[in-house]
């Protein structure tokens, strides 16, 4: 006689095994849950800051566009042709300038480019906030595995360490679904 209780079903040490694995895969978890949070935050804050710089691409642009739109009208009451061409000119490049605010692939900051960014940002954030739900209940449920699993130890009932077994067992499969299809499902 080694000291340890056996339970009929099939022993504590396997049991406590279950439980070390679960704890493990639970680590896991809190990890990956941690760090898909931490993504969905800075795709999150990407975001914002895009469509800010948009709005800003945006305000810049009304405003030399109306500039522009005023000297127009300026213009059609100016005799001197030197003073029409000075005018005619800053006009041309005003409009060359609204147009850059709206698209300037080159730099990947014009209006059209940074709305495509915001929206990738968003999609990148919505798919990392997926992940996180997925790891928070896959934890929820290996803890609850190991809280079934530790009570199978002490009661003996070891239909209750085949129940924590398959509880941590639907947690990891979430899990392999957070990491790697986490728009699937719910």
């Amino acid at each position: 006689m080694s000291g340890s209780v056996e339970t009929p079903e099939g022993g504590n040490k396997r049991i406590a095994l279950l439980i070390a694995l679960l704890a493990l895969m639970l680590a896991f978890s809190e990890i990956g849950g941690k760090n898909a949070e931490q993504e969905a935050v800075a795709k999150n804050i990407e975001a914002s800051n895009l469509w800010a710089f948009f709005q800003a691409k945006t305000i810049r642009g009304t405003t030399v566009r109306t500039a522009a739109e005023a000297m127009e009208v300026e213009l059609a009451g100016i005799t001197d042709e030197a003073a029409r061409q000075r005018l005619s000119k800053r006009i041309e490049s005003w409009k060359q300038t609204v147009a850059r605010y709206d698209s300037e692939p080159e730099t990947n900051e014009g209006r059209k480019e940074l709305a495509a960014r915001a929206k990738t940002a968003e999609a990148q954030r919505d798919i990392a906030a997926a992940r996180d739900d997925k790891f928070d209940i896959a934890s929820g449920l290996i803890q609850i595995a190991i809280v079934i699993s530790s009570a199978a130890i002490i009661t003996g009932v070891g239909l209750l360490a085949l129940t924590g077994g398959l509880l941590g067992l639907v947690g990891i499969a979430l899990m392999a679904l957070a990491q790697f299809a986490p728009t699937a499902l719910f």
